[in-house]
């Protein structure tokens, strides 16, 4: 039975336009020069809207008109929080939350226009999978502007999310054709609901404004090939199914972490995982990117690493761990510039480098949680250092993936780097200020035979040139040149090198 939390209407409520003919006379002045302004001033009109009694059918009217817009707007405001550090500043997070508002203000809006339907409306009763519709895109919008902002997003809109569409299976309108003129092309609720979970389950914090972009046209096409099942099949040494629990508040998850229930679906993933190895191997063996349907890509190399981290998310088991990561629980010392990090290695911590707790760990890499709220902001793929006690050494490592908490906590993944950590200084880098002499550090990671690692280094970004030779001066004061020869891994403040010994 689907719930529709809502409170009543108030005849009390005042909106600018009050059908679709005044909404549509409002449009055509509506300034979006202050953007800023311009979405505030559509929040507040959506949210009295709602407020205000109205027909099913005359409400449903109003919101189509107003989708082009709230889009547009809603397209523009996000742009401004791709990619950022985290936490979000004052003036970033009141940015995230209006966003967040808006689209649920939409679907509260066609939730009104739901209610209709369920009450045997027979204006709107053609709507209903157009309703459903709406109502899931919005909900999965709100979903995906949480995980694309790298906030862990509030359960209630998963359930939500969830609630909607087991009572489009009840209806039976998951297959259902609806218009979108706004994206251009049809869809179905069914469809609709597959894009978000996959969208959201491709770890769109890790992705830029443009691979974003491609795939949600990419899962336009790709999700006709996806069904929602209330069984699933195993196939061994191929993509293993994903399942939903239509009754929870979480998305996508592996089978194997869900219990068997009514409210149990599944997602078989070897068709979506066939045609992406199809294209791979295709890209691989020198076919056009317009050949293999992917057009909007600038070259071989990144269509190969964007489908390559798609298929990682989506068909291979991330819950499968060959070295098993320990519960920790402890308080450690952490770093994440490359001055702090100097001084974590001299044994001289940062004031809020105390304020870290390492949940769990392996040899491969770890999960942290800042306990104390601190000024320091982390991005994804940034070199960091952690010390777990006094007797044990500082360990480089990259930021694998971060977010916010539900708790409002900064919590980390780190894959370590390999080799013990040196500090070194990079001369020839080195320049000056008013404040005198400003020393620029690399770390030198030494040699792991154990593991056939051979000692690598890491410098600033934009400093690597394949062949060339670079000065470092040792922590003992040795002076020594070193051959640059390949990149082996790139963060955003950093890259680690091989080199030879000139």
């Amino acid at each position: 039975m689907l719930t529709l939390p809502l409170d009543p209407t108030d005849d009390r409520a005042n909106p600018i336009f009050k059908d679709v003919a005044s909404c549509t006379a409002w449009l055509a002045q509506f300034q979006l020069t202050n953007l800023q302004r311009a979405h505030g001033q559509l929040l507040t009109q959506i949210n009295e809207l709602n407020r205000y009694p109205m027909a099913g059918l005359e409400r449903m009217n109003t919101l189509e008109a107003l989708r082009e817009t709230v889009g547009f707007i809603q397209e523009d405001m996000a742009k401004k929080l791709i990619a950022l550090p985290l936490p979000l500043s004052d003036s970033e997070l009141q940015t995230f939350v209006a966003i967040t508002q808006l689209w649920q203000a939409m679907v509260t809006g066609y939730q009104r226009c739901l209610q209709a339907f369920v009450a045997g409306d027979k204006k709107i009763a053609e709507y209903g999978a157009l309703l459903c519709d709406r109502c899931l895109q919005y909900t999965g919008w709100a979903i995906f502007e949480h995980l694309r902002a790298g906030y862990e997003c509030n359960p209630k809109l998963w359930y939500q999310l969830h609630d909607l569409y087991a009572f489009v299976e009840a209806q039976g309108l998951e297959a259902s054709a609806v218009g979108d003129a706004v994206l251009g092309h049809n869809s179905t609720c069914r469809n609709r609901y597959l894009k978000i979970l996959l969208a959201c389950y491709a770890r769109p914090a890790e992705l830029s404004r443009s691979q974003l972009q491609l795939l949600e046209r990419w899962l336009d096409v790709w999700s006709n090939d996806l069904r929602v099942e209330k069984t699933f099949s195993r196939s061994k040494g191929d993509a293993q199914p994903l399942a939903i629990d239509l009754a929870g508040k979480q998305g996508l998850q592996a089978v194997d972490r869900m219990e068997v229930s009514e409210h149990g679906r599944y997602i078989a993933l070897v068709p979506l995982s066939k045609l992406l190895r199809v294209k791979l191997i295709l890209l691989q063996q020198g076919s056009g990117l317009a050949e293999v349907g992917l057009g909007e890509l600038p070259s071989h190399s990144v269509a190969i690493e964007l489908l390559t981290f798609l298929h990682r998310c989506w068909c291979e088991d991330q819950n499968t761990r060959v070295i098993l990561r320990q519960e920790t629980w402890q308080a450690v010392s952490f770093a994440a510039h490359s001055l702090d990090i100097v001084s974590l290695l001299s044994g001289k911590a940062a004031e809020d480098a105390q304020a870290w707790r390492l949940d769990n760990d392996s040899l491969m890499g770890a999960r942290l949680t800042r306990t104390v709220a601190g000024a320091t902001r982390l991005r994804l793929n940034q070199l960091v250092a952690l010390q777990k006690n006094a007797q044990q050494a500082v360990q480089l490592a990259r930021v694998a993936w971060l977010h916010i908490s539900a708790l409002g906590q900064l919590q980390l993944g780190l894959e370590y780097l390999p080799g013990e950590v040196e500090a070194v200084t990079l001369p020839s880098l080195a320049s000056s200020s008013e404040r005198g002499k400003i020393t620029v550090y690399g770390f030198l990671l030494a040699e792991l035979p154990s593991l056939r690692t051979p000692a690598s280094l890491i410098v600033p970004r934009n400093v690597f040139k394949a062949g060339a030779n670079l000065a470092v001066e040792r922590s003992n004061s040795a002076k020594q040149t070193l051959k640059m020869g390949f990149s082996v891994m790139r963060g955003v403040d950093f890259e680690r090198i091989s080199f030879t010994l000139v």
